[in-house]
């Protein structure tokens, strides 16, 4: 028996057994389970704003009355906490070397929304051992029941952890500018998860555009492009998020525009943005939970998409 089916053994063993004690309490408290969404945000390229949308949308979500978390996946460039103001003291490393557990590592940020923080030099979790993936599968089953929405903000370009992470997650937005090479790169990204591993379902969101206009232009000449040499792909518009100094401002501030200029034109977009994901409802065909999305992830089978 080799490594992995020996790892999908013991992860679905894990899973199994998990899944039955949960089932258990549910039954035994009259609550019916309900799992979180999971939308992975990515880009194709780095400089367009990807993590300053989650974190906004995030709390936009959360005034909604969701519960959040944010997972910073960009394990080598942590970024979420500089945005937030939070010096985190533990990071998802120190659950992978086994040193933490999860509640010992997640940390509060503005208005109630949750982050588990990344950290700089993190290996692959493709390249996790057994241990280290089944330690990481366990500590993230208890947040089935705790969040209604986790957002994955995932690194820039086309890395092997980036790919994975999209490939997990149940839904993905692709964030683009109307700069050139943004566009190119978000292409190029979707490309390789749609011919390699057959996703395809995207929302597509245009940031740093001057006006709604400039933004459908640029969404109308894209999906063109996308539909002429992707059959059956679906790309739905998002919305946009438009050139907003305040939201610089606030970057420097190191604050989120949502609270430090609650007026700001940008802060309008992201509640509209909130409002349109929340009305785009869950996907009925996917098994949406955390433990799902962690069970895939960790023990590496992403492959299930091909499937569908």
């Amino acid at each position: 028996m080799d490594q992995a089916t020996n790892l999908r053994q013991m992860v679905e063993f894990e899973s199994q057994n998990t899944y039955k004690q949960n089932k258990n309490r549910t039954v035994e408290s009259g609550i019916k389970a309900k799992g979180p969404r999971v939308i992975a945000v990515a880009s194709g390229k780095g400089g367009v704003g990807k993590t300053n949308i989650v974190v906004n949308l995030a709390i936009a979500c959360r005034r909604a009355g969701n519960r959040v978390l944010i997972f910073d996946a960009d394990l080598g460039l942590a970024n979420i906490d500089i945005i937030f103001g939070l010096n985190p003291k533990y990071n998802i490393e120190n659950i992978i070397n086994g040193e933490k557990d999860l509640s010992q590592i997640i940390v509060k940020g503005p208005e109630g929304v949750d982050i588990i923080p990344a950290s700089s030099g993190v290996q692959e979790l493709t390249q996790l051992t057994e241990g280290q993936k089944l330690n990481l599968l366990n500590e993230f089953d208890m947040l089935d029941r705790m969040y209604d929405l986790l957002l994955v903000d995932t690194g820039a370009g086309v890395s092997s952890n980036v790919i994975y992470f999209n490939l997990a997650a149940e839904e993905r937005m692709i964030v683009v500018t109307p700069e050139p090479t943004s566009v190119t790169d978000a292409y190029a990204f979707i490309k390789i998860l749609y011919f390699k591993h057959g996703i395809k379902n995207f929302y597509l969101l245009l940031n740093m555009v001057n006006d709604e206009k400039e933004a459908k232009s640029v969404y109308g000449k894209f999906t063109k492009v996308v539909n002429r040499f992707m059959n059956g792909i679906s790309i739905d518009y998002a919305g946009f998020i438009p050139r907003d100094n305040y939201l610089m401002e606030a970057v420097a501030r190191r604050k989120p525009v949502m609270c430090a200029y609650p007026e700001a034109a940008s802060c309008n977009s992201f509640i509209l943005l909130a409002d349109y994901l929340s009305k785009k409802g869950k996907n009925p065909q996917i098994d949406g939970n955390i433990k799902f999305f962690w069970k895939r992830l960790i023990a590496g089978e992403t492959d299930v998409d091909n499937k569908r």
